[in-house]
């Protein structure tokens, strides 16, 4: 390399002349040299083929006799193939649709009627069936309105007989009530219509100084078997179970000549109100009472009953 002279005195600086230029040029030589062998290098190992690759069998028992193979030679490389350059597509052409050949106006109007009646007659349809449905709701109303007033009616009619059954019933009952009442009314004016003409009947006897049956109705000392006979009727209309033998009631009973009881009064309890009504109960059940064997009556009498003698 030269160095740079100072310009002579007087004269412009140049820059000296320099001889250099083939290091420069071998240089840019080799490196695209270079570069092209990367390229080439890069090129085969995309388009290399697979290697074939040969495989032999041997047999252990004739190894001695068979020679070894050759080795085969590397097959040589290929050269790199050209690359295909890329197919140019041409653009897709826009697909024009075929012309729609032109209607008839007349039967364009024939179809559009031929629409506008089929669609009449589907309107018309879903209107029945929509009144169809309505009708079946209103029939199912109907109906069951109907079953209900029917139903309201049979249950009005049922009360109404129970109510005329139990006023009926109420009727016969008070009828029946009066017509026993009548009835006790007139027994009631029998007996004492009787018991009035047996007093007067014993009245006039006893005025006359009579003597028998009048004198032994008014009182005294009763019969024993007199007395034994109502006893055992009275016993035989008793109703009562328990054992107790010291129980014992004494009762005063006033009866007709017929022998029909018109009246019971309690001289002294037993201390049972139950043995003492059981008794009560026995001497209503035996009217008529029994009569002596002259066929007179006591008009009233004074008995006792004693439990232990009543079983």
């Amino acid at each position: 390399m030269q160095t740079m002279k100072p310009a002579t005195a007087g004269g412009p600086y140049k820059v000296p002349r320099q001889h250099n230029s083939l290091r420069s040029i071998t240089l840019a030589v080799a490196m695209h040299a270079l570069l092209l062998l990367f390229l080439w290098v890069g090129v085969s190992w995309q388009n290399n083929e697979p290697t074939e690759v040969q495989a032999e069998i041997w047999d252990m028992k004739v190894q001695d006799a068979a020679p070894p193979a050759p080795t085969p030679e590397p097959a040589p490389k290929p050269e790199p193939e050209p690359e295909p350059e890329p197919v140019k597509t041409p653009p897709p052409q826009p697909v024009q649709a075929p012309p729609v050949p032109k209607e008839d106006p007349e039967i364009a109007l024939e179809r559009l009627k031929a629409k506008k009646k089929e669609e009449e007659r589907q309107q018309k349809l879903e209107q029945a069936r929509l009144q169809k449905i309505e009708d079946e709701k209103q029939a199912k109303l109907d109906a069951k309105k109907k079953a209900d007033q029917k139903a309201k009616e049979e249950k009005d009619k049922a009360e109404q007989e129970e109510k005329d059954k139990a006023l009926a019933a109420e009727k016969e009952k008070k009828k029946l009530a009066a017509e026993k009442a009548a009835k006790d009314k007139a027994e009631k004016a029998a007996k004492d219509k009787a018991f009035a003409a047996e007093m007067s009947r014993i009245t006039g006897a006893a005025a006359k100084g009579s003597t028998g049956t009048a004198a032994q109705s008014t009182g005294g000392r009763v019969d024993g078997g007199y007395a034994s006979k109502i006893r055992a009727k009275i016993k035989s209309n008793l109703v009562y179970g328990s054992q107790d033998d010291s129980l014992s009631a004494t009762y005063s009973i006033t009866q007709l000549p017929t022998g029909e009881i018109i009246g019971v009064r309690k001289v002294r309890g037993s201390g049972s109100a139950a043995y003492d009504t059981a008794i009560e109960n026995a001497i209503a059940k035996s009217s008529p009472l029994p009569t002596k064997n002259d066929g007179t009556v006591e008009r009233e009498l004074t008995l006792d009953f004693k439990l232990k003698e009543m079983h």
